[in-house]
C-alpha cells in the first residue's frame, strides 16, 4: 500500500506518537568491469541491482565496524565536571552516530541556579528517553503533546519544570526517525546521565519509559531489562549516587500514555507514589550500603 503524505500530515502524525516509515529506492549498484566479465553471457546485457535490505544491512556492519573508533571522542573525567563543563562536553560530544544528523543536543532543563557553576536546585529529577523531532529543534525535553502531558502531571501535584524539577534525558542526541536508541547508544551517553544525578542530588527520581528504567536500575536490578515496565511500577526502587540511596518511581512515557489512555490512571498512581515519599522524607538521605 502506498502513502502519499504531505508535510503538514506527517507533521499531525509526529505529535500524535504515529511513526511513518516509507522505504528509500534502492540506487543501482553495477558491477566493476572485471567482474562482470565473469558473470555468464544470458546476464552480461542486465546490471545487478541491489536490493534496499542487502543495502541496509551492509550499511549496519561497516557502522557497527567504526563504532568502536570513536569511543575516544567522549571527553575524559565526566565524573569530574562541573555543570558548566558537563554541559559544554555534551554539546559537542561526538561518541556516537547520533551526532551526524543533530540539530542539537538536548542537556535538560529546570530551575536557574544563581551560583555560577553549580547545578540547579532540584527535589525531583524526572528522566526520559531520548529526545524526538520537537526537542531536537528546541534543545529542551519533552516538548511536544509528551510534554504538555508531562506538565500537566507535575501541574496537578503542585511542580513545574521550572520549579525544584529537573528533565533530562538517557540520551542526549535524537535517534534518526525517533527510533529506539541502540545498545552502544545508550552505553555512550550514561556517563552524562549519571554526573547530572551527582550534581543535582535528586530527593527523588521519576524514571519515564523503559530505557530510564533500564538505566537507572541495571546496577540494584541486574535483570531490569527482562522484566515488563508493568512489573516494575507502583513499588519504589533505589539508584545509588555519591553514597547516596535515592527513590526512584518507574512508570509509563507520557508519549505511551497518549497512545494508551486508560493507562494514564496507573501514571497517576505513581506521581501518587512518589509524591507520599516526598512528604514523608523518605530514605533518600541515608548513605549507601
Amino acid at each position: 500500500m502506498s502513502l502519499d503524505l504531505d508535510d503538514r500530515q506527517r507533521a499531525m502524525l509526529q505529535e500524535m506518537g504515529v511513526r511513518v516509515w516509507l522505504p528509500q529506492a534502492a540506487a543501482p549498484v553495477v558491477l566493476p568491469a572485471a567482474q562482470a566479465v565473469m558473470q555468464p553471457a544470458r546476464m552480461a546485457a542486465k546490471p545487478v541491482v541491489a536490493s534496499a535490505p542487502e543495502k541496509t544491512a551492509s550499511h549496519a556492519r561497516i557502522t557497527a565496524a567504526e563504532t568502536p573508533s570513536a569511543l575516544h571522542l567522549r571527553p575524559e573525567g565526566i565524573d569530574g565536571m562541573d555543570w558548566p563543563a558537563l554541559q559544554q562536553a555534551v554539546s559537542g560530544c561526538q561518541a556516537c552516530k547520533l551526532c551526524a544528523d543533530r540539530k542539537n543536543t538536548v542537556f535538560g532543563v529546570g530551575q536557574a541556579t544563581t551560583e555560577p557553576r553549580a547545578a540547579p536546585r532540584a527535589d525531583w529529577l524526572v528522566v526520559g528517553e531520548a529526545p524526538g523531532e520537537n526537542e531536537d529543534r528546541t534543545g529542551e525535553p519533552f516538548v511536544g503533546q509528551a510534554g504538555q502531558l508531562l506538565d500537566n502531571m507535575l501541574k496537578a501535584i503542585g511542580l513545574d519544570r521550572r520549579n525544584k524539577v529537573y528533565i533530562a534525558n538517557v540520551i542526549k542526541c535524537r535517534p534518526p526517525g525517533n527510533r529506539n536508541p541502540e545498545p552502544q547508544e545508550v552505553a555512550q551517553c550514561e556517563p552524562y546521565l549519571r554526573r547530572q544525578i551527582e550534581l543535582l542530588q535528586p530527593k527523588i527520581i521519576l524514571a519515564m519509559g523503559r530505557f530510564a528504567v533500564n538505566s537507572l536500575l541495571q546496577a540494584t536490578l541486574p535483570d531490569v531489562h527482562k522484566l515488563p515496565l508493568g512489573k516494575l511500577r507502583g513499588q519504589v526502587h533505589s539508584y545509588q549516587s555519591a553514597g547516596r540511596n535515592v527513590p526512584v518511581i518507574a512508570t509509563y512515557h507520557p508519549a505511551y500514555l497518549l497512545r494508551n489512555l486508560p493507562e494514564k490512571a496507573k501514571a497517576w498512581a505513581d506521581l501518587c507514589l512518589a509524591l507520599d515519599l516526598m512528604r514523608q522524607e523518605a530514605p533518600q538521605n541515608r548513605p549507601a550500603s
